[in-house]
């Protein structure tokens, strides 16, 4: 069996396993705690799919599309600015990330909203203002649809909206199959969804998840980012 088929069986294993728990807020406090033990695997740089093509706003109001990150390495996640549980969390802990590599050129962090016909792009200024954002930390928006069905075909992570519990229709699913990975979490009442954030290197590939939540997981993702920001390959998706 080769490595990306054993990648691609973990985390379809982690995906079904966890969907028992969308829709149940009160499991993000279980899951506030230490990854799984298959859920750490997953920490370990991998190959985990390939983030389709999409395009967003900026903040700023610059339209962002995936070859925007081509040759560049990211650390994405997913939150809203109505959120009062763990999306101050992922936001402190990007900020730090922010403060840590701040010589590192080739690093860009992508905080993606959950909540888009609230989050406008001048919502978004504000909030990215209040964690002190520089111009190397991207704030998103755009269609629901899109958004919803990157995060979860695209980044295999969870999200649900209780007031529209239908699921988008996004056409064929992506590499792994299922989504609604890790959805844990809502905040008075509004969306529920992931506290992982993403490592994804210079040609889209997904390279390992961490908890945003755990600082343990945070540290090993500042190990692999060292690695990806190290790589000569990580150039690899400036060749056009």
């Amino acid at each position: 069996m080769t490595g990306r088929r054993r990648a691609a069986l973990l985390l379809a294993g982690v995906i079904a396993g966890s969907a028992l728990m969308v829709g149940a807020a009160a499991t993000w406090w279980a899951h506030r705690a230490a990854p799984a033990a298959s859920e750490a695997t997953l920490e370990i740089l991998g190959t985990y799919g390939v983030v389709p093509p999409f395009t967003l706003t900026e903040r700023s109001g610059r339209r962002v599309s995936r070859d925007d990150l081509r040759g560049l390495v990211w650390v994405v996640d997913f939150i809203y600015t109505e959120c009062t549980e763990t999306c101050p969390t992922q936001s402190l802990q990007l900020a730090r990330l922010q403060r840590e590599f701040h010589d590192a050129t080739d690093l860009r962090l992508v905080s993606i909203t959950v909540d888009p016909e609230h989050d406008t792009p001048e919502i978004l200024t504000r909030y990215a203002t209040r964690y002190g954002a520089g111009d190397r930390w991207w704030f998103l928006t755009g269609d629901k649809r899109d958004i919803y069905c990157l995060a979860q075909q695209g980044f295999h992570l969870g999200v649900v909206d209780p007031a529209s519990p239908a699921e988008p229709s996004c056409g064929q699913a992506f590499r792994f199959g299922p989504s609604r990975a890790w959805a844990s979490h809502g905040s008075k009442g509004l969306v529920m969804h992931s506290a992982r954030v993403v490592l994804v290197d210079g040609a889209a590939g997904i390279r390992a998840y961490h908890l945003a939540t755990d600082e343990a997981s945070m540290a090993h993702l500042r190990a692999n980012l060292r690695r990806l920001l190290a790589a000569p390959s990580r150039r690899e998706g400036r060749t056009r």
